[in-house]
């Protein structure tokens, strides 16, 4: 009997252990596939999907995951009413998040170039996101960003975009 409560407890013991945290630290490239909202002046607007490659380092910290990146997107988003496309962004990122055991919770700052067929502006890039890990090597993420640019489009109006990614990374 005594044996039979012992291994009841240590059942209990191990279904209630907490999960172990991953460790983020690391270079890691990847690839991203997602889909770009631009609003422009004079009710000029547009969607395409964005692709391209992005690397990065992260530090991981315990709880604390602190980490820059260099993401490229290209797409071919046109405006609208004569103001132009958008044909790539590049954006230089700090990632600053939270481990949740498996997975990670992440929010982004940095800046953003976008490269139209006006003209080119830096803006501030803001967003979330989160990223989990398939095996030992392969992330899978996602991420929300918003781009607030100027001057980017044929009137000299600013242009406001969101992007949503999908990511799969190797984690070297």
């Amino acid at each position: 009997m005594k044996a039979h409560k012992a291994l009841i407890v240590g059942l209990m013991m191990t279904c209630a252990a907490p999960a172990i945290a991953e460790d983020w630290t690391g270079a890691y490239a990847g690839f991203s596939f997602g889909y770009t909202d631009a609003d422009g002046p004079n009710g000029s607007s547009g969607n395409d999907t964005s692709f391209g490659p992005h690397v990065g380092y992260d530090r991981d910290f315990g709880s604390f995951v602190l980490g820059g990146e260099l993401e490229y997107n290209r797409l071919s988003l046109n405006l609208g009413n004569g103001e132009g496309s958008l044909d790539s962004m590049t954006r230089l990122k700090l990632r600053g998040g939270y481990d949740f055991g498996p997975a990670l919770g992440y929010v982004v700052i940095g800046a953003a170039r976008v490269e139209s067929s006006v003209e080119s502006d830096t803006a501030a890039v803001y967003g979330i996101g989160v990223a989990y890990p398939i095996g030992e090597h392969f992330v899978i993420s996602g991420e929300a960003l918003r781009q607030e640019f100027n001057d980017v489009t044929r009137s000299e109006g600013g242009l406001d975009s969101n992007v949503f990614n999908l990511r799969t990374t190797f984690r070297f």
